[in-house]
């Protein structure tokens, strides 16, 4: 009963086309003709009725060769000629198309969509020594709420409980649980999986982890590609013409046939309209790019449009940044190498009293190996980008950075005697080198495969742009295969890098984290961000944010983009191949309404499930073709008229 109510028009029109049939061909009774002939209108009518209105509407708006206006004027003129149930057929099966189109852009932008479930309706904040259960957007910055185990963390924040384990694979496409200690950040729509936990909420409702991924979804689902664009404004030439070619197929063979029959010639022209209509065309096309959208946000790969996907398939530069991008941004102290005099220990200390003002993962590094030592107040901290840091403490000048910050300040260096891949702090009082802090990382354990599998993918130049010494730069590179590696650069010197790269006959990307990478990835054509450690302005600059900080994903990234340009490309070679074919058969009198309706709606039923497999191919969740007219739950927004396929288009 649900699906009569749902699909009525079909329903009705299908049941009174089969009792016409019926009347016409196998039961026979005075009268019979008229009965049939209603049965043929009232079928016509459940059907036809919607495409007519949707055609005046049009033309209302401008619009007068539209797909409607095809369809209906092909199966008008099939009941001029008593093609009855030729003409009813034609509108059923073309309606049957249009719901089908309908549901599987709906599916598509559900796949998108459904991450708004994941977004929780309640929260339970701790006010006035009591829980209150309010809307996520009720609570302030700086409140503490409380999650069960099981739930969803309703707003980011950061963990007041000692231990904790969350599954984030909601919004980073990871299934492995993260596990978070007190301090450390947690994400909305994430689950909390084993015990109750206190969070301080750290971020509103509207400016969420959470929110920026639906934000940024739903964006993208709106940016189209350059073949969308190109596929609408072809089918607003391509209607008219194939109208006026249906009228020159009727009338010019009067010029040169002998014996010219009208009705042969005029039948001939209604097949080559219904043919012709493009909405089965331009609908799988934005379907293709739904599910490539789609099926990168399942993997954590986040797209702000689908001309994206196109740039990320012609991609043949990619400059990379080193820390927190191809290394884990994880710093350890290894070393210390005392100077002047000092002690190991007051230059510690002298170290951390600058890098507790920074989040540098370097400050971090040197903080952690301190481990809670009393440390001495500084004051006039001031932060030189790609340098480090300068302050006093008392009257004593402190700087804390790399070799340049002390030479710029006219500090002679102190040489060491260490060759190993590591991070060089030096550390400065008063005018004078006192030591030097050697600190390492750790190259991300996919990195190596992922530059592999680029260069497969047909990306043939790898470079590394990093503010780290040259020669740390160079050991990174050189373990990675990276073709070129840059040390030593300021924001600014990583931009002009980039810039010098860019050219028409090529695609450059940059992929980074930091708040420093921000102008160079808005520059490159494809700016990639690492979206789980990356600072806020490199991923709202990005085009494309990584959610699980994994270099493997732009491989995956890729991959998806081509598949998805191929998935295109075949519906529409498969389309117009057919339909040039019938076409050419029906001006030579080979083929009849019933080719004409497998060329329309069979055609386009193809490539909506040519369309599907993006999803099928690379989604967690994916689409199951059983049915176009499946049960599953649909966006409630969402409109299930079937006109609305027409409006992506």
């Amino acid at each position: 009963m649900e699906f009569i109510k749902k699909y009525y028009e079909v329903f009705w029109s299908a049941v009174s086309l089969i009792a016409a049939l019926a009347v016409q061909y196998w039961i026979s009774f005075p009268g019979s003709e008229f009965i049939y002939l209603s049965l043929y209108l009232i079928s016509y009518l459940f059907v036809g009725g919607p495409v007519w209105v949707k055609a005046f509407k049009s033309i209302q708006k401008g619009t007068i060769f539209s797909e409607f206006l095809l369809m209906g004027i092909a199966t008008v003129g099939a009941f001029i000629l008593g093609e009855y149930a030729e003409g009813v057929a034609v509108m059923l099966f073309y309606m049957i198309g249009e719901y089908a189109q309908g549901n599987a852009v709906r599916k598509a932008r559900g796949s998108i969509e459904s991450l708004i479930n994941q977004q929780p309706d309640v929260a339970t904040v701790e006010r006035n020594g009591e829980t209150q259960e309010i809307h996520p957007s009720e609570v302030e910055p700086g409140e503490v709420i409380q999650v069960k185990a099981g739930a969803k963390v309703p707003l980011d924040g950061e963990l007041l409980t000692n231990r904790a384990s969350f599954n984030t694979a909601a919004l980073t496409g990871e299934s492995k649980p993260m596990s978070r200690n007190a301090g450390e950040e947690v994400w909305a729509g994430s689950v909390n999986e084993l015990v109750p936990v206190r969070i301080k909420v750290t971020k509103g409702y509207e400016d969420s982890r959470l929110s920026d991924i639906l934000n940024m979804v739903q964006e993208a689902a709106q940016r189209k590609a350059p073949t969308q664009r190109f596929m609408t404004r072809f089918a607003k030439v391509y209607t008219p013409i194939v109208v006026w070619l249906a009228v020159a197929l009727t009338f010019l063979p009067w010029l040169v046939v002998e014996p010219y029959v009208f009705e042969e010639w005029f039948y001939r022209a209604l097949i080559f309209l219904v043919v012709s209509c493009p909405c089965g065309l331009v609908i799988s096309i934005p379907l293709g790019y739904f599910g490539g959208i789609g099926a990168a946000s399942q993997n954590g790969i986040l797209l702000k449009g689908s001309d994206y996907l196109d740039q990320l398939r012609k991609m043949k530069i990619l400059f990379l940044d080193k820390t927190g991008t191809m290394t884990e941004g994880v710093f350890e102290v290894q070393e210390i190498y005392p100077a002047n005099g000092y002690e190991t220990s007051q230059i510690l200390k002298l170290a951390a009293s600058l890098e507790l003002h920074s989040s540098h993962p370097v400050a971090k590094a040197i903080l952690s190996f301190i481990n809670g030592q009393e440390i001495p107040e500084a004051n006039d901290i001031q932060e030189i980008p790609g340098r480090g840091l300068k302050g006093a403490i008392g009257q004593e000048g402190i700087l804390v950075g790399n070799r340049k910050l002390l030479e710029e300040n006219e500090v002679s260096v102190s040489e060491i005697d260490n060759d190993k891949p590591s991070a060089f702090v030096y550390v400065a009082a008063d005018g004078m080198h006192i030591g030097t802090i050697l600190i390492s990382d750790k190259i991300k354990t996919d990195a190596s495969q992922a530059l592999k599998e680029l260069r497969d993918l047909g990306v043939s130049k790898l470079m590394m742009l990093s503010g780290d010494n040259q020669e740390t730069t160079d050991s990174i590179a050189k373990q990675l295969g990276i073709d070129q590696a840059f040390g030593g650069l300021l924001p600014d010197g990583k931009y002009e890098k980039v810039k010098e790269a860019l050219g028409s006959n090529h695609v450059v990307g940059f992929v980074g984290d930091g708040l420093n990478d921000a102008p160079v990835i808005t520059l490159a054509d494809v700016g990639i961000a690492m979206g789980g450690i990356g600072s806020d302005a490199a991923i709202e600059t990005a085009d494309v944010v990584i959610q699980t900080d994994q270099p493997s994903k732009i491989p995956q990234a890729i991959r998806i983009a081509k598949f998805t340009h191929k998935v295109v490309w075949q519906n529409i070679g498969l389309a117009l191949g057919i339909k040039i074919l019938v076409m050419a058969l029906a001006t030579v009198g080979l083929a009849t309404m019933w080719e004409a309706i497998f060329a329309d709606v069979g055609v386009a039923l193809i490539a909506i499930a040519n369309a599907i497999r993006v999803q099928k191919k690379f989604s967690n969740d994916q689409f199951t073709i059983r049915s176009f007219f499946g049960s599953e739950k649909i966006n409630p927004a969402a409109n299930n008229n079937p006109e609305s396929c027409c409006e992506v288009c």
